[in-house]
């Protein structure tokens, strides 16, 4: 079966190329990447014009004005071919043996009549020092539990179908993109399953794109969208959400009147044992 991998890039052909090599090397052959160059001003047209005449499993779009990368991920799906699509980062790599271990579990878990809505691995996280980490993602998950966190991470493995018929990325979200689409994928399909093996690396190396280095005010407007969609009515629900805005990854403290948003849902006592932890914590 064909597999699409798709990678949206801005002005970054140096590790662009690195990512792109990272999937043209998978020992699962049966696949197609698309690149979609959201209006780079570098030389990554001129890159991936050579590489589609070099190898012809890759198709690259070219988007003469920036459209974010939620918008280069839709029309990379709305144009893939394969029965799976994954994503990648342009700044992120994939070990070689990641397809064709998703291939192999996702028929695995379909001999024994499972179904997933789709597959996630663990992660290496290197942050361009000296510390590198593994994750450790649970063996399951399900759309409630992704109120406390983006257990699946920023990629997901799954029939191209599932992710057409979820609706694909929010365009106008400002934040949260993946967490928001992946509860409509999960909520609609059901349980995703862990491939429990490292096949993906992660850059977490600073830059000032990093929503962790963008404004608050973005993931608060992310909440108040995410909410007004999967939680409208259920006040431990919108608390769940609203944690998710201290995450360590974005290094952001509860103010005074964060504690006053958080209350007006009720008094939760594990929530504020949480939002005080984030209020003394040291970055």
């Amino acid at each position: 079966m064909l597999v699409t991998i798709y990678i949206p890039t801005k002005d970054r052909v140096a590790s662009l190329a690195r990512s792109v090599e990272s999937a043209l090397n998978q020992t699962y052959r049966d696949i197609e990447v698309i690149v979609i160059n959201d209006g780079s001003t570098d030389a990554t047209e001129e890159y991936l014009a050579d590489l589609s005449l070099r190898d012809a499993r890759v198709r690259s779009i070219n988007n003469s004005q920036p459209r974010g990368a939620p918008a280069a991920r839709n029309m990379a799906v709305n144009l893939a071919k394969g029965h799976f699509v994954t994503g990648l980062d342009d700044d992120d790599c994939f070990e070689p043996e990641r397809i064709s271990a998703f291939v192999a579990y996702w028929e695995l878990l379909a001999r024994h009549g499972v179904t997933p809505s789709c597959l996630y691995a663990q992660d290496r996280i290197v942050d361009g020092k000296t510390n590198n980490r593994v994750t450790k993602k649970p063996g399951h998950v399900e759309y409630e539990d992704l109120f406390d966190h983006n257990y699946l991470g920023n990629q997901i493995f799954a029939p191209r179908h599932h992710l057409v018929a979820a609706g694909l990325f929010d365009e106008a979200l400002p934040a949260w993109q993946d967490l928001e689409f992946f509860m409509r994928v999960l909520k609609k399909f059901g349980t995703a399953y862990l491939l429990d093996m490292v096949t993906h690396v992660f850059d977490d190396s600073p830059r000032p794109d990093r929503i962790s280095q963008q404004s608050r005010n973005k993931l608060s407007a992310a909440f108040r969208q995410v909410v007004h969609k999967h939680a409208p009515s259920c006040h431990r629900q919108r608390q769940r959400l609203f944690l998710q805005i201290f995450d360590p990854y974005y290094g952001f403290r509860p103010r005074l009147g964060d504690w006053v948003a958080f209350m007006r849902d009720g008094i939760w006592l594990v929530g504020m044992l949480r939002l005080a932890k984030a209020a003394i914590r040291k970055y």
